[in-house]
């Protein structure tokens, strides 16, 4: 069943719920937050709900199942997609590699903006005249004048940071993003580096929530088979010596569902024509499709599966579309890959060099 673009068109946005158990037991592990711990609280009917995993780390996720670690390269059905790559010259033996896919901040990562091109240019310079934008210097500003002595109350060796001058163009943003990396315009990219103004929000969100949620604790102890008691060798628990217990908090839930959300008429709003937007849109849905067909293993304690196959994945909007198949994406995603080429970076993967010694000469 391939992609209904007719249907989608009329639609502003897909809705998708998959319902989730856990592979075995009864339990599930939540994500945490510091100074907080599981996110506990109670639905707007009074049910205690638990948040099993958070849009941030869904988006880390969505943007994992893109990743072949195996081969370290582009999973095998979105070959053709362009990236940017990044050597990390300097750190390992000079062949460690991060990119876009793999970075938090996408194409805003520290590691790309100030990365060079093989030409030996910054990218963060290569991709301001593409986004209509130029460096201006920024000009002293003056401050309060001082009591002390001999002060002349003139500050303007203190001087702002330089900025890009230009109305920013949206759009245009949306075409250098997809030109360099399209996984940015459906997780979202803020290039601050070069600008605070040039950002797109995410359009696919995701979360895991648990509904009906108990609590099960339980606990342990780290067990030192060498020195139980470590002070009679002079040392303590914080070398990580002797037997240290501790607690573990889990939940049971009635109901465990991965709520997908993809933002259609932003897509269209990036103005970059049908056959892009209908790559974003095949892309996004096979990033749910990917995710939902993998192991779900969130963490050591949390391990999930849908409940009953292909009934458990729930299409709220629009209404009669249903999710295809990961074959059937990536067949449709092979053949919009092709028809965009032409939008795309020449070559689709973009290298890069952090530390670049040639840039020191």
């Amino acid at each position: 069943m391939p992609i209904d673009f007719v249907k989608l068109n009329s639609s502003p946005r897909v809705l998708i719920e998959a319902h989730l158990r856990p592979v075995a037991g009864t339990r599930i592990q939540p994500t945490g937050f510091p100074d907080l711990g599981p996110a506990i609280y109670d639905a707007a009917d009074g049910t205690p709900t638990l948040l099993v995993e958070s849009a941030q780390s869904m988006a880390n996720r969505l943007e994992a199942v893109c990743w072949d670690e195996a081969a370290d390269d582009l999973a095998a059905d979105l070959q053709g997609l362009p990236f940017v790559r990044v050597t990390l010259a300097g750190l390992g033996n000079g062949t460690d590699t991060t990119c876009s896919l793999l970075e938090f901040h996408r194409l805003n990562s520290p590691y790309i903006m100030s990365g060079f091109t093989t030409d030996n240019r910054l990218f963060a310079e290569t991709l301001k005249p593409e986004l209509g934008m130029s460096a201006v210097a920024a000009a002293g500003k003056k401050g309060k004048k001082k009591e002390a002595e001999g002060d002349t109350g003139d500050s303007s060796s203190e001087k702002e940071p330089d900025d890009v001058a230009g109305v920013v163009n949206l759009r245009k943003l949306a075409a250098v993003c997809f030109k360099y990396d399209p996984n940015s315009l459906i997780h979202g990219v803020f290039l601050e580096k070069i600008a605070g103004r040039l950002r797109h929000p995410r359009a696919l969100s995701a979360f895991v929530e648990a509904s009906g949620i108990g609590r099960a604790d339980s606990g342990g102890v780290k067990f030192d088979r060498v020195l139980p008691k470590p002070k009679v060798a002079g040392v303590d628990a914080k070398g990580g010596y002797g037997n240290v217990p501790f607690h573990r908090a889990e939940f049971t839930a009635k109901t465990i569902t991965a709520f997908f959300s993809l933002d259609l008429a932003q897509l269209r709003g990036y103005g970059l024509g049908d056959d892009a937007t209908q790559l974003l849109i095949a892309v996004s849905l096979w990033k749910v499709r990917a995710f939902l067909d993998s192991t779900m293993r969130l963490r050591t304690a949390c391990e999930l599966e849908l409940i009953d196959g292909e009934k458990s994945i729930i299409v709220k909007r629009p209404d009669s579309f249903a999710l295809p198949t990961a074959t059937e994406l990536s067949t449709t995603v092979r053949d919009l890959v092709g028809k965009c080429k032409s939008q795309f970076a020449s070559p689709a993967v973009t290298e890069l060099t952090w530390n670049n010694p040639k840039s020191k000469e």
